[in-house]
């Protein structure tokens, strides 16, 4: 039985790793060993915070709401609650888009979020 080598499919697995370690500095680009765990981690990170971005950008959301509800008396938990009762299906990113630009539609929502609040409280 002949002697089996792996030598194209090695280089081509070493090439693949080498090429998404690319910009990364000193022998974390040039070595394959090193390259490797810099690629994993890396990797590990994308995926971690592709997860975490929704999370601070909902979170930079409310905070913009409650900064543009807070004049009006209400918090934002309050806003949102009397959003619900009024059956406004609006989600946070939409509504804080019309905090910042649109702050007339803004006070439209604020008025029929306290309208339901006063009808159901």
């Amino acid at each position: 039985m002949p002697k089996t080598r792996h030598s194209v499919a090695r280089k081509k697995r070493k090439k693949k790793i080498l090429k998404r370690a690319k910009g990364f500095r000193g022998g974390r680009s040039k070595l394959y060993r090193t390259a490797v765990e810099s690629v994993r981690r890396a990797l590990y990170y994308a995926y971690r915070d592709r997860r975490v971005k929704k999370r601070s950008f909902r979170s930079l959301w409310v905070a913009r709401i409650n900064a543009a509800v807070k004049p009006s008396g209400l918090s934002y938990s309050k806003f949102m609650n009397g959003l619900k009762k009024a059956k406004v299906g609006i989600n946070r990113k939409l509504i804080a888009e019309l905090a910042v630009s649109d702050k007339q539609a803004f006070a439209e929502l604020v008025k029929t979020a306290k309208q339901a609040l006063k009808l159901k409280g």
